[in-house]
């Protein structure tokens, strides 16, 4: 099995925070997409034959598109891969995009799960973050989507936000798990560099959160979602049985996935890729065949770190065996340690992260990793 991603470069407007690839303008989206069909056409091969176990359009914001722009994106990759019966076919949607004759139109051509980047119910959150959309849309969009018959939905809220409270964020739980959503994704506010969010707390316009905050934002969002019967499959991500997104899920545990578009990232087993994040750069190098990525091969150590990584970040952990023998005498007494700190324990032959050494995950992975001979 395989995962099948489209990156859709284009956005109504700039989030503070957000550093991910997109343009504001719309001028390069038709020949942009012409040249992603052309970049599916030309890499199919990579996947060799495998299934594809899931299909995921980000971005960006997808939802911009039309109805006929996904189609043709979809049914190119129904012509060109196996796509196996029960895939996950999902795409990002911006709450002031939604409406019952999108929906519609969405589960016509396919579609069976939406992912809405809510982030927060806050007027005032919402107007600082630069989102396009307001309060009211995201309510409305929610109701919507809960009727609309997809197989699977989710929202996105932050958290850690400056300022932020545990009254505030209790709030936004509250509202959001008031509406029996099957998923919900719920992000720690980062402060990554070459964003307007970056620039605000160099000079001090923003104060932003700090570790103990973060913490017991991220506790109190864990005992919440519990009780509302989501089980916490990873760090940032709670679902109901049958409702774990699958090409998510499938990132974590290392299974191959092709990365169609600007800035989209692919994975083979051992080699990773990454296409470049300029829209005019990338269609191109697509038109002319010249190289518009980069590539390249992990070592084994390096395999075992992200498998590592990734793997502890889950409700699975990662299984021991696989990681090899010289891991096992490096890590021998750090894993020991972290045993008697509970915040590790051995199940079945997996490393698993209790639910307190999921408040310092990086940290415990990053101990464990290996050094490159």
């Amino acid at each position: 099995m395989s995962g099948l991603y489209f990156h859709i470069p284009f956005c109504r407007k700039a989030c503070v925070y957000c550093d991910f690839h997109f343009s504001t303008s719309m001028g390069t989206k038709e020949r942009v997409l012409a040249t992603m069909r052309a970049e599916l056409r030309s890499r199919i091969a990579e996947l060799n034959g495998a299934a594809l176990r899931s299909i995921y359009f980000g971005g960006g914001t997808p939802s911009l598109l039309s109805v006929q722009e996904l189609g043709t994106l979809l049914n190119d990759a129904r012509s060109l891969a196996t796509i196996e019966a029960d895939a996950e076919i999902t795409i990002e949607a911006n709450p002031d995009d939604i409406s019952e004759a999108v929906l519609a139109a969405w589960l016509d051509i396919g579609i069976t799960r939406v992912s809405l980047g809510v982030q927060s119910f806050r007027e005032e959150r919402l107007q600082w973050m630069g989102r396009a959309h307001n309060a009211e849309q995201s309510l409305r969009a929610i109701e919507l989507v809960a009727n609309a018959g997809f197989a699977s939905w989710t929202i996105d809220l932050i958290y850690g936000l400056p300022g932020m409270s545990l009254p505030e964020w209790d709030e936004q739980l509250t509202i959001a798990l008031d509406h029996g959503m099957p998923h919900l994704s719920a992000y720690c506010l980062t402060v990554e560099t070459r964003t307007a969010l970056h620039k605000q707390v160099q000079t001090g316009r923003i104060k932003p959160a700090n570790d103990e905050e973060q913490a017991a934002q991220f506790e109190h969002g864990i005992a919440r979602v519990a009780k509302a019967g989501l089980i916490q499959y990873e760090i940032s991500n709670f679902g109901k049985e049958g409702h774990f997104a699958k090409h998510n899920t499938s990132y974590w545990q290392g299974v191959p996935y092709l990365g169609i578009g600007p800035s989209a990232h692919s994975f083979d087993g051992a080699k990773r890729r990454w296409n470049t994040a300029n829209n005019v750069r990338y269609s191109m190098g697509v038109e002319s065949g010249e190289r518009f990525w980069e590539e390249e091969t992990l070592t084994p150590v390096q395999r075992i770190n992200e498998r590592l990584l990734t793997g502890l970040r889950t409700m699975w952990g990662v299984e021991l065996s696989a990681l090899g023998e010289a891991f096992h005498k490096a890590n021998a007494k750090a894993i020991e340690r972290y045993l008697a700190l509970d915040e590790l324990l051995e199940r079945d032959g997996r490393l698993i992260l209790t639910q307190k050494g999921k408040n310092f995950a990086d940290r415990i992975a990053s101990d464990l990793f290996l050094p490159e001979p």
